[in-house]
């Protein structure tokens, strides 16, 4: 196969990094966009040098040339959009959550199997070169028997503001970033499958915002007793954070993804940007550089457009979505009846925050 014809779903802040770290990979080509509004798309295609595009995705998923769609929108059209594109015969990138409930999960999965399409979940953290290093001790047996991981992602907010409406995205914090921690916790831990999940969530800085947590900590434990442990803000200020820690019977490793990378920097006057939705830079700052590689984005998509490309097994697939999915739909649930909860779990409730919600 030539190159990999790329259409993107989406214009926002997500598909604007997929754009980018799409032209890290001379494999693929992006040749088309699809999004709403009409005046936004445009723009975006034009900036990107993008020869198509269009208001209607199911025109974009017509287009011969498309071998793969990536998709940058709102939760609740992963599922449908997925679907659709599977019939027309495109392979999948479906950025986190999966979706936002575990039978359209299922019906995705089903869906792509049958169809012959891959179907490839956007978790960039299993990509990001400080935490394939972080891996890559543990499997060589540095720490020893790990028994405890650490990972915290917090900020003051998402970007968009379908993220605040718990009809579009189906949850809080812990369905946008705690889905981060949990694939995170699975992959360090070989693929291991959870036992049970306990979580504490709560809103306490955007209530006029939203009627999802903004603030979570969620217990996860596996298999043979390893415990995962999510610490998740939306109510941090001072721009992102991202970390975590590794304890092991014969060592200790820490891993801080962005400041541990960044320019200890002080500006009177301030300056153009920081790091990833730090809301200033005058005073002190932690200032990033190639902030999509150290997240991962470019090795993702690279890996996955070479596993379309070479008919290969992608690390992370839609199965993996589904498990963190599960985790997060077993942590609401927790929250809500104030007790562990033991996987597998199931649950017919259309959204995770539904399950919260029902408790107050």
């Amino acid at each position: 196969m030539d190159k990999i014809g790329v259409g993107i779903i989406g214009s926002g802040f997500i598909s604007e990094i997929h754009v980018q770290s799409l032209k890290q990979v001379p494999e693929a080509e992006v040749v088309a966009v699809a999004s709403l509004p009409k005046e936004q798309v445009r723009s975006f295609a034009e900036r990107n040098g993008i020869g198509k595009w269009t208001v209607d995705y199911n025109e974009l998923l017509s287009y011969k040339e498309v071998d793969l769609v990536i998709l940058g929108v709102p939760n609740y059209l992963h599922a449908q959009i997925t679907v659709e594109a599977a019939k027309a015969k495109k392979h999948v990138i479906c950025e986190k959550p999966l979706c936002m409930n575990l039978e359209e999960a299922d019906l995705m999965i089903k869906t792509c199997r049958e169809e012959g399409v891959k179907l490839m979940y956007a978790e960039e953290l299993c990509f990001a070169p400080k935490y394939v290093r972080l891996k890559q001790l543990i499997e060589e047996g540095a720490l020893g028997k790990v028994y405890l991981i650490k990972q915290s992602e917090k900020h003051f907010g998402p970007h968009s503001d379908w993220f605040w409406d718990v009809e579009k995205s189906g949850g809080g914090v812990v369905l946008d970033m705690g889905c981060h921690a949990f694939l995170f916790f699975r992959w360090l831990f070989g693929n291991a499958e959870a036992k049970s999940v306990y979580a504490q969530m709560g809103t306490y800085v955007h209530k006029k915002l939203t009627k999802g947590e903004d603030n979570s900590i969620v217990i996860v434990e596996f298999g043979d007793g390893q415990i995962g442990l999510a610490e998740d803000s939306w109510a941090k200020r001072g721009g992102m954070d991202d970390r975590a820690e590794v304890y092991g019977s014969e060592g200790v490793a820490y891993a801080d993804l962005l400041m541990g990378n960044s320019i200890l920097t002080y500006s009177h006057k301030g300056y153009g940007h920081a790091v990833e939705k730090a809301p200033t830079t005058k005073g002190w700052s932690f200032t990033i550089y190639e902030e999509s590689w150290n997240y991962g984005f470019p090795q993702e998509i690279q890996h996955f457009v070479r596993c379309v490309r070479e008919d290969e097994e992608p690390l992370i697939t839609g199965k993996d979505g589904r498990a963190a999915l599960e985790m997060v739909f077993a942590a609401y649930e927790s929250a809500r009846k104030g007790r562990k909860i033991e996987l597998p779990f199931r649950s017919k409730a259309k959204r995770p925050i539904d399950l919260y919600l029902d408790n107050k």
